[in-house]
């Protein structure tokens, strides 16, 4: 066994709320002491100084909040999935349970996107990395006051087999239903034995979808469960909002607010003016670049912008029978799209260009990368036309065997998307192809991806949710059961096989560059570039104390690092 040395967290507080010990299952006997993460650290130093954890970095903490004076703060947020917190049903649901405060998984990342322990303090795994053994941190418990236990683990995770087919959160791609667990609550352990070797299942493991509730005594999973965090969701009302308490019972130490009021602004300028007017205390994504500019030259108001780790795209859908199924539209759509002034000017400087589905901040081999598609809409006329792709009753719209080449573009507004998607629709009339934009809510957009009802889907996605591109590859893979897109390449679904069976770091680079480099020669995405994350605050004080924006940057990073604008 390799012995992966215990690990104690240095972690970004913000958690849980107030819960009952009525109807707690039996405890592993320990000691009920508070198990800090200050605490925890100081063994952790003491007992290893190659430990990952001892990695975190802790720039995005200020130091310890002043709780005093029933500190109350307003939050301006996007609404995702009808505000849904269960992490089986939906992809999003499970990342607002996180970005709540609401959830907390086995492990999380650092700054640098290492996996760090979190519920977790150590583990070990076999050489052949199928047997994977977790301790689950002592002292933990749940927002009800019920302990957290390697049994409740399990049965969190038994869930997800249970429900994840019911929805499309998709558990399985996270940790097979085949894989066997075994609780033993004395020693504090839960055992995970797969078929399939993972390279890290600790990544895995960070992801919202792995995240660990209290499933023996939670009634409502949608609006109310209850996890380890430090706040609770209480107070549900449907496009308003929440009202998040801090768990009383909350691990991590002191939580910095009493109360947070989470108000769904979907608008951009609208959470703008409740800045300006006092109603919010924070916002995140306000993507008004005017709107923008006037609260960084304000000295009332804190503005943030981190580099992310999100791309911006429209994915492409190639089914056979759809307009995009033809190559040589894809690639004349490609070369009629100035993404360098969408990216500076349309939307302001939010994004940065590129061309790629993976961030030229990642680690995987864009400068190696050539682009066979610049932009030329000269070049991309001329491509149309002796492709036989003409307008031949003078409308304006080029025709495709006999079909008008009209595409379908459904997205959402958040994060720039209708602004890009806008711009896209300009830009592809001067050359003859028309789009017919739906601008909806992230429910249709994520409803059209999976029915195929669309031929663009713009989307703006985490790239490494695992610490890892896998997931996010699979996008495009035939064979992973997640390729929405109609893609289909021989070569690429040849080296996705490969890349989940691969161990070595460098190894897994270069497979991941060769499959951007086939998906970029394929024209198989429309890539905008790559998302900068803003948050706004009110230079004020709540009760007494300053408000300090990285109290809340645990809550929208999810479990994810400023840095990298989760």
């Amino acid at each position: 066994m390799k012995k992966i040395q215990k690990r104690a967290a240095l972690i970004l507080s913000l958690l849980l709320i107030a819960g009952t010990l009525a109807g707690c299952g039996g405890g592993s006997g320990k000691d009920s002491g508070t198990d800090t993460p200050a605490a925890a650290a100081d063994a952790s130093e003491a007992t290893s100084a190659a430990n990952r954890e001892g990695e975190v970095n802790q720039e995005a903490y200020q130091g310890e909040q002043d709780t005093a004076g029933g500190r109350t703060m307003t939050f301006g947020i996007q609404n995702y999935s009808a505000g849904g917190l269960d992490p089986a049903r939906e992809t999003n649901t499970g990342w607002n349970a996180s970005r709540y405060g609401v959830s907390e998984c086995l492990f999380r990342f650092d700054n640098s996107m290492n996996v760090v322990n979190w519920l977790c303090d150590e583990y070990t795994v076999n050489d052949e990395h199928t047997e994977w053994v977790f301790h689950i941190r002592d002292n933990v418990k749940f927002s009800d006051g019920c302990e957290l236990t390697p049994e409740a683990v399990k049965a969190c995770f038994e869930r997800l087999k249970e429900e994840g087919p019911n929805g499309s959160a998709d558990p399985q791609t996270f940790l097979e239903f085949e894989a066997e667990m075994t609780a033993d609550n004395a020693v504090g352990r839960l055992t995970i034995k797969t078929v399939t070797p993972y390279v890290d299942l600790t990544k895995n493991l960070a992801y919202p979808t792995m995240a660990v509730l209290d499933v023996e005594h939670t009634t409502d999973f949608d609006h109310a469960p209850i996890g380890t965090g430090p706040y609770v969701a209480t107070n549900f009302r449907e496009e308003v909002g929440y009202t998040m308490a801090a768990n009383e019972h909350y691990w991590g130490g002191e939580v910095p607010f009493d109360s947070i009021e989470l108000l769904y602004m979907g608008d951009a300028t609208a959470k703008a003016m409740a800045l300006q007017s006092g109603q919010l205390d924070l916002a995140e994504n306000v993507t008004n670049i005017s709107d923008l500019r006037d609260l960084q030259a304000n000295p009332e108001f804190t503005v943030t912008i981190a580099n992310g780790v999100r791309t911006g795209l429209a994915h492409m859908n190639m089914s056979e029978g759809r307009l995009l199924s033809n190559k040589t539209l894809r690639e004349a759509i490609l070369m009629s799209l100035d993404d360098d002034t969408m990216c500076t000017t349309t939307v302001g400087g939010l994004y940065t260009a590129g061309y790629s589905v993976l961030p030229s901040n990642l680690d995987y081999g864009y400068e190696n990368l050539t682009d066979p598609y610049p932009y030329d809409p000269e070049a991309a006329m001329k491509l149309l036309d002796d492709a036989g792709i003409v307008d031949t009753n003078g409308d304006g719209i080029r025709e495709l065997d006999g079909q008008e080449v009209v595409l379908k573009y459904v997205t959402y507004p958040n994060r720039c998307l209708n602004d890009f998607a806008e711009a896209i629709q300009q830009q592809l009339s001067a050359v003859g192809i028309g789009v017919d934009l739906e601008i909806a809510d992230s429910a249709r957009q994520w409803d059209s991806y999976q029915s195929g009802d669309f031929d663009l889907n713009g989307s703006n996605w985490t790239t490494v949710g695992t610490g890892d591109p896998t997931q996010y590859m699979a996008s495009w893979c035939s064979t992973s059961g997640a390729d929405y897109c109609g893609y289909k390449n021989e070569e690429y679904d040849k080296l996705f096989d490969e890349l989940a069976v691969t161990f070595d770091e460098d190894a897994r680079r270069e497979i991941v560059q060769r499959m951007q480099q086939i998906l970029i020669d394929d024209a198989a995405a429309v890539v905008h570039g790559y998302y900068n994350s803003s948050m706004i605050s009110r230079n004020a004080t709540v009760g007494g104390a300053a408000i300090n924006t990285a109290d809340y940057y645990w809550i929208t990073t999810d479990m994810y690092p400023v840095s990298s604008g989760s």
